[in-house]
């Protein structure tokens, strides 16, 4: 089983179990659910929504928040010298799949 869910400003493929990276998430509880989901497979039976299926959730628990690696970025500007380098770590949510229903 497998699904196709919006999460942010993403689109994921989740199935139950697993675990994936999403934008940092400031909230304080540890559960999530998901409402924006475009498709739902179980074996032989595809739900296809139009545009999202209607009534299917998709429930998460936050695992741990985390740090991307980290990115440059330099600054140079030729003949005056000029240099200037930044860099930032961009904040990630793990989340792990705990159950889709529709």
């Amino acid at each position: 089983m497998f699904a196709v869910v919006k999460i942010g400003s993403s689109q994921h493929i989740v199935s139950p179990g697993q675990e994936l990276l999403i934008d940092y998430y400031t909230g304080k509880t540890s559960k999530l659910s998901f409402d924006q989901i475009f498709l739902i497979v179980d074996k032989d039976q595809i739900m296809v929504g139009q545009p999202t299926v209607g009534k299917a959730i998709i429930e998460a628990e936050v695992v741990e928040q985390v740090k991307g690696k980290k990115i440059r970025v330099a600054t140079f500007k030729a003949k005056s010298r000029f240099r200037k380098v930044r860099g930032f770590r961009p904040k990630y949510t793990k989340i792990r799949i705990s159950k889709i229903k529709y």
